[in-house]
């Protein structure tokens, strides 16, 4: 089996492969890469494991002109800079002891060791520098299945790192066969541990769910965590009920991360998965909008067209309601609209200013932004026909 690529072929990943076997060492590619290259999906990241210790293989990349930078050095991560590309060049490891958030690892010379401390088969693999394939724990069989099975026994590989109960699920949703289900095994390990979630950080949590969330479809993991338990766990009070519809309705292609997150419900949202300021005002705005009286071509006028969009498909997957596409043209022609009226226009100051250009804006909106300049000022409190020039 091989994988191909132009990223495998590009001189500067071929110059850190060259510059760590010159000196008689091992490299692999490793992990993502090859997985998402066996798969046909787009690579982001280039991993490499190798035999070589942390600084000898800084010393290496120094030695041909690359850029070495101890980035984990300490766990035997060297990131390696070649042509403006970043290797993350980590050395064999095996687990010496774990206490479910992070690992003592001991270097190794062994590519099984190093295997055998992954989580998932289909993230064993591993492929030399010129694509050929290194199946250690024969992860290619579940990866051509679209199968995420943890290796060997699920309980342990959990209680490793309870994080990788949302990996789980999250790498499902991304590689696994959504028509069958996920792994019955691996779930049973996921829900008797879940309570080892309690001692993960809101980051860590967070971090996944908003990953596992961007997945193409995300409802069948999110069913079964809520099945399990597991969603409960990590978010109280959410549900995938207004989810499903709402992802039946979006465009293809175009996941909105936080629209979903706000389908779901829950308590405290974004204090537990510890969103960014910008996230938890778009999921603030979401939650509050969506029971309101506000009508969604007011809201295009406010608050721009994609935040209307999402709106409109909230409120027909949280109200069990048809969503209808033509709802666009309706939004895209609020949102360009201007108001004819400006503060100089009016007579009144101070407070009562802003009051009525408030009150007359409603008035504009709720009459489809029919009524002109001339006709609204003739609604305006305190003005007169001098006012309207």
């Amino acid at each position: 089996m091989q994988v191909e690529g132009e990223w495998i072929a590009a001189p500067a990943t071929q110059a850190v492969f060259e510059a760590i076997e010159s000196a008689g060492h091992r490299a692999y590619f490793v992990g993502g890469c090859v997985r998402n290259a066996l798969l046909g999906a787009p690579i982001s990241d280039i991993d490499i494991a190798t035999d070589a210790l942390p600084q000898t293989v800084s010393n290496l990349a120094k030695k041909a002109n690359l850029r070495a930078i101890p980035t984990g050095i300490e766990h035997g991560t060297v990131t390696v800079v070649a042509g403006g590309i970043a290797h993350e060049v980590t050395t064999f490891r095996k687990d010496i002891e774990t206490d479910g958030r992070r690992a003592t690892v001991a270097f190794s010379t062994d590519i099984s060791e190093d295997a055998a401390r992954r989580d998932f088969t289909m993230n064993a693999l591993y492929a030399d520098r010129n694509g050929k394939v290194i199946d250690p724990l024969e992860g290619l069989d579940d990866l051509r299945a679209h199968r995420v099975r943890f290796i060997e026994d699920p309980d342990q590989r959990i209680r490793e790192d309870y994080l990788r109960i949302l990996r789980f699920f999250r790498f499902h949703a991304w590689y696994g066969d959504l028509d069958e289900g996920l792994d019955a095994e691996g779930l049973a390990a996921c829900a008797a541990n879940c309570a080892g979630l309690e001692s993960i950080s809101a980051e860590r949590i967070g971090h996944e769910m908003l990953r596992l969330l961007g997945a193409a479809d995300p409802g069948p993991s999110l069913g079964a965590m809520e099945q399990s338990g597991i969603l409960g766990q990590i978010l109280p009070g959410a549900g995938i009920r207004s989810l499903l519809p709402l992802l039946h309705s979006e465009p293809k292609n175009d996941p909105q991360v936080i629209l979903r997150l706000a389908a779901l419900g829950g308590e405290d949202v974004a204090k537990r998965l510890r969103l960014s300021k910008a996230q938890a005002r778009e999921l603030a705005f979401l939650r509050e909008e969506v029971g309101s009286s506000n009508t969604i071509a007011a809201l295009a006028f406010r608050h721009g067209a994609q935040n209307a969009r999402n709106l409109a498909r909230l409120r027909a997957a949280t109200f069990e309601q048809p969503f209808s596409p033509e709802i666009d043209t309706d939004i895209a022609r609020a949102a360009v609209q201007v108001f004819p009226i400006k503060s100089q226009d009016l007579a009144q100051g101070g407070p009562a200013l802003g009051a009525e250009l408030k009150r007359l804006e409603q008035i504009w909106i709720e009459a489809d932004f029919v009524p002109d300049r001339a006709e609204l000022l003739a609604m305006a409190k305190g003005n007169t026909d001098e006012n309207d020039d």
